[in-house]
């Protein structure tokens, strides 16, 4: 009858352990969440800074950029043999780069 009474006492007390662990994973989780919902925020926030910064930047910087591709474009059709050496040039040079880091 003790070892009965022993038992129940240790079930009674398992029983006990395990319900306070269970609240307390429910309140981990519950801060986890906040936590990952936070930071989610705020990484959403830094992504669309950073790309507003970058549309800025690119529309600011898109009419240099047309008229040196058609500077380019002109350079390119009243001289092609010097365009084509210069492209071939950039290839082989990229090439180069790719095959050095392996």
């Amino acid at each position: 009858m003790a070892f009965s009474k022993f038992r129940d006492d240790m079930t009674d007390e398992l029983e006990d352990q395990v319900a306070r662990l269970q609240k307390e994973v429910k309140v981990l989780r519950k801060a986890l969440g906040k936590r990952t919902a936070a930071a989610y925020d705020d990484g959403r926030d830094v992504a669309a800074d950073v790309y507003e910064e970058i549309a800025s930047r690119l529309s600011d910087a898109m009419p240099v950029l047309r008229e040196r591709s058609r500077v380019v474009r002109r350079a390119a059709s009243d001289h092609p043999v010097t365009a084509a050496v210069v492209g071939l040039a950039l290839v082989g040079l990229l090439v180069g780069l790719m095959s050095s880091r392996r």
